[in-house]
């Protein structure tokens, strides 16, 4: 693990009070790693509440317009979408600033930061060539700007960990109508079932995780897939 990232980075790893050096003069003139992004900039649960608190719209309403789903590893998951003219983030304004800065996806709050997943927790690398702009020194928690960092970041092994959960369950299922039963029944828990703005978010994620929803498949579910059919919200 280490010698891979050794390739794609300084060679260092980050704790939230190391200092990086990541500063980009608030990347004025610049929007480099707002465009062709493809499906890499991904939602988390946690994006998907304060998207949905901020612009006042359900998770149906997000696809709409700026989210799109697609296939990671067996699992469908969602991203921002990009805009088809100009392949660029939907939420980038005509000034080439983002329009929903405040309360950006943690994807684009850990750039050009990446995350490494060990049993102690989350901790961080800087990517290789990812931004030329950065030249001075931020501490890595200040840059990420997330509130109760020590519970997100619990959070982010959590999500982590099952996904991971849940890509090995679909290997092992035998037809894709099951796997499209499961993946609907991950999204609907995680993401389609609404969020309440007035509660906090992990008292949420907490009670929707318990389900654990890799184990939660009844074989009446599985044994009549139509009545559980994903609708084609995406080309996936």
């Amino acid at each position: 693990m280490l010698q891979d990232i050794n390739e794609i980075s300084d060679g260092k790893i980050y704790g939230v009070h190391d200092m990086v050096r990541v500063g980009c003069s608030d990347c004025e003139g610049c929007h480099s790693c707002c465009e062709q992004m493809g499906d890499t900039v991904l939602v988390d649960p946690y994006d998907c509440k304060r998207l949905e608190t901020e612009l006042g719209m359900g998770f149906e309403q997000l696809m709409q317009s700026c989210v799109g789903l697609h296939v990671e590893e067996g699992l469908i998951v969602p991203h921002l979408k990009m805009q088809e003219q100009t392949d660029t983030c939907v939420f980038l304004n005509e000034a080439g600033r983002c329009s929903i800065h405040a309360y950006r996806p943690g994807i684009c709050r850990l750039f050009p930061l990446g995350r490494i997943y060990e049993e102690q927790g989350v901790s961080y690398f800087l990517q290789s060539g990812a931004c030329e702009r950065g030249k001075t020194k931020i501490k890595v928690e200040k840059w990420l700007d997330t509130p109760q960092l020590k519970r997100y970041q619990q959070f982010l092994a959590e999500w982590h960990s099952l996904k991971k959960n849940m890509q090995e369950y679909l290997s092992r299922l035998n037809t894709e109508d099951e796997k499209k039963t499961v993946c609907m029944m991950f999204l609907q828990i995680f993401f389609f079932h609404p969020y309440d703005s007035g509660r906090d978010f992990y008292e949420e994620w907490e009670e929707r995780s318990i389900l654990k929803p890799q184990l939660a498949i009844s074989r009446e579910v599985l044994e009549n897939p139509a009545r559980h059919k994903l609708e084609n919200k995406s080309d996936v």
